[in-house]
């Protein structure tokens, strides 16, 4: 076999065991349908989770609403993208609360996370 194909081999190999590794910092949610649901495809600098028991997370980390505002506002140069992803059980009040956070630390560009509702 030439050296070639056996670099070419370990190459594949390294790839997919290290896409293998990735970890995604999700927190479980049951997102709520949307009708009109627009797919992005833009990654988001930040990803926020509010559970169905209110609780905020940053990328998979449990933070609260100053937290969120504080982090933010240290991103502010890179003008960060904003996901809230929200359980279809949280309290409306909750949501808000992060979307205030967001909103008081300068960021415009925020989106709301759902599912098609045919899933």
């Amino acid at each position: 076999m030439p050296l070639i194909d056996i670099m070419f081999f370990l190459l594949a190999s390294f790839m997919l065991v290290s896409l293998s590794m990735t970890r995604l910092h999700r927190v479980p949610l049951e997102l709520p349908a949307a009708a009109t649901a627009v797919a992005d495809s833009r990654q988001p600098t930040v990803q926020l989770a509010i559970d169905r028991h209110g609780v905020f997370t940053w990328d998979g980390e449990v933070v609260s609403a100053g937290e969120i505002t504080a982090r933010l506002r240290a991103m502010a140069k890179d003008d960060p993208r904003v996901l809230i992803a929200a359980d279809g059980e949280a309290v409306h009040r909750k949501v808000l609360a992060v979307l205030d956070a967001v909103r008081a630390a300068g960021v415009d560009k925020v989106s709301f996370e759902s599912r098609a509702p045919s899933q």
